[in-house]
């Protein structure tokens, strides 16, 4: 039940992605120019998602448990260190030259173009050099 879940739950939000525009380069692009030709549209996305958030989070913080584990998994970091202000850094800069990040990446996948392959290519690329030199994370 756990694993259905889960794909239901990324099929809504790969469908989500598809009809927003956010799986279209050109769009993500145009919303990240706020010196050029600005395309707000993608603002309509982003608001829809903090409402959708703020209310589901709501909604799931009244429960003792989640549905399908013993108990809610958070994070117990709080401070910013190199790494992850680093990482952050070089995402938001592939995400301003690609106008890919993974999630939309990976529902592009069916209408796989070159920029689209070599996009995927380098994200794997770097999990796995990751990977490498962090091996305890």
């Amino acid at each position: 039940m756990k694993a259905l879940a889960g794909y239901l739950a990324g099929l809504l939000f790969g469908l989500g992605l598809a009809i927003s525009g956010m799986t279209d380069p050109a769009r993500v692009i145009g919303f990240l120019d706020v010196a050029g030709d600005w395309d707000p549209t993608l603002v309509f996305v982003l608001g829809g998602a903090v409402v959708t958030t703020f209310i589901g989070y709501r909604l799931v913080w009244r429960r003792q448990t989640p549905l399908f584990e013993s108990r809610f998994q958070l994070p117990t970091r709080r401070d910013l260190d190199t790494r992850l202000l680093g990482g952050a850094a070089l995402f938001g800069i592939g995400w301003g030259l690609s106008g890919y990040c993974p999630g939309p990446a990976v529902a592009s996948l069916p209408g796989l173009s070159w920029p689209l392959a070599a996009f995927v290519v380098t994200l794997i690329a770097g999990w796995w050099l990751s990977r490498r030199t962090n091996p305890g994370h």
